[in-house]
């Protein structure tokens, strides 16, 4: 590979910007390449076209999505080209990445309303105006299907067979349907529409990232590098952020919400989190890291830091105190919040009439699904058998507990609380 010379403010601007992208990378492929190909971009003043791709599987963006976005807006404030594919049809697809089953199928309707809301999402990280916005579908709606058998022609099944959830699903006697031997193929395709120079993802895509090189090889565009950025663990300690798996911290949660979520997460996640889900610099990092290993000081104090940090970063300024001291109001002197959600008896009574034939009688369960302090019955059920509701402070533990709509709205029944978890609460009222 041809060395790249550079003069000392060339070096000095090389140096900086190395230091700022390869900030909690894990892997750069090839690293001289990549090394070479920032140099290359310095010496030319020619801003590197980086890639990353997002299939709207889901409405909501999680902090474990915004790993790779911050590192895109990295690349954006030191003045090279972010293109964000939205991948309306790698989404049809599904990512077969750390996937032990074939994803289900989802609408084109689905995923141009989830679309649509990712994009909302990511210009609370990004800056819009300088910023490539590109649909797959694009490119692959006007593919015939020979312009698909030459792009299936560029790769073997032997090396899409190496891929490690692929082998597993395959010794495990597990089905593998054909069309997930095109995602990666797909989203190579994708970085030689866009003439990408860089690619980023979650380590879990490293081996879709690589074909992206071989897949622009075969078309005749220069292959890209690679940086591969770590998986964020969920709130729950154990697996990776997961909406799904309802362990996720939303950038569109309120306030109380991000901040309770955050203040969950074990002692040991606390720097994980500052260094891949924050904006603070290795400095003020190094130093955190060091008073967590102070016995004098209490890790809740940092986490509150945290807390307060990640909630001020998607939400106006002062969000994140107001936040801490709701928390502190509720959780350490048992206090209610200063604004809770409210239902009425008449519109209980028109619940009621959804699920049954009585609008005086309503399962507890479904009043839960219907006010959205759960996602679903079943889970409300899970809930309840967990101790995790109450009313007015009093266990439920009967997931079949019901309201007699006629006696609630008797005198003495206006404010009844309805607690679900450690952040969630409704209020009954009359009106």
């Amino acid at each position: 590979m041809e060395a790249i010379e550079l003069d000392k403010n060339q070096q000095k601007e090389f140096d900086s910007q190395w230091r700022q992208i390869s900030r909690g990378t894990v892997e750069m492929l090839p690293l001289e390449e990549f090394k070479s190909r920032l140099a290359e971009s310095i010496r030319d003043n020619k801003p590197l076209r980086v890639k990353q791709g997002f299939d709207p599987t889901a409405p909501d963006i999680h902090l474990g999505h915004t790993v790779g976005i911050r590192k895109l807006r990295t690349f954006q404030d030191l003045g090279h080209q972010i293109v964000l594919i939205v991948g309306d049809y790698t989404a049809m697809v599904g990512d077969p990445s750390g996937r032990s089953a074939t994803r289900p199928r989802l609408s084109p309707e689905t995923i141009n309303a989830n679309a649509e809301t990712y994009q909302a999402q990511f210009f609370k990280i990004l800056d819009k105006s300088k910023t490539e916005v590109r649909h797959n579908g694009e490119w692959f709606s006007r593919m015939r299907f020979d312009d698909i058998m030459h792009l299936a022609a560029q790769f073997t099944v032997a090396r899409l067979l190496e891929r490690d959830d692929f082998t597993k699903r395959f010794k495990a006697g597990d089905p593998i349907s054909i069309h997930e031997l095109f995602y990666p193929l797909m989203q190579g395709y994708d970085s030689v529409e866009t003439r990408a120079d860089v690619e980023i993802g979650a380590t879990e895509q490293t081996f879709n990232l690589l074909t992206g090189r071989t897949i622009q090889e075969a078309y005749g565009v220069r292959p890209q590098v690679v940086l591969t950025l770590p998986i964020l663990i969920g709130i729950d300690g154990t697996q990776r952020m997961s909406k799904s798996l309802g362990n996720y911290i939303g950038i569109d949660e309120s306030p109380r919400e991000m901040f309770g979520k955050a203040m969950s997460i074990t002692d040991d996640m606390i720097a994980e989190y500052f260094e891949l889900a924050t904006d603070i610099s290795m400095d003020e990092l190094a130093s955190i890291k060091a008073e967590l290993s102070d016995s004098r000081i209490n890790p809740m104090d940092i986490k509150k830091r945290l807390a307060e940090t990640l909630v001020d970063m998607y939400h106006p300024a002062g969000s994140g105190q107001s936040a801490r001291e709701e928390f502190e109001r509720i959780f350490s002197k048992g206090q209610l919040p200063d604004e809770i959600p409210e239902i009425s008896i008449a519109e209980l009574e028109a619940v009621a009439g959804q699920y049954g034939s009585n609008p005086q009688s309503l399962l507890l369960v479904h009043l839960l699904k219907h006010a959205n302090l759960t996602r679903s019955s079943s889970e409300a059920r899970k809930l309840i058998a967990a101790n995790a509701v109450s009313i007015n402070d009093d266990k439920i533990t009967d997931p079949d507990y019901e309201f007699d709509l006629s006696k609630l709205a008797g005198k003495g029944n206006d404010g009844l609380i309805i607690r679900v978890g450690k952040r969630r609460f409704l209020r009954l009222v009359q009106k």
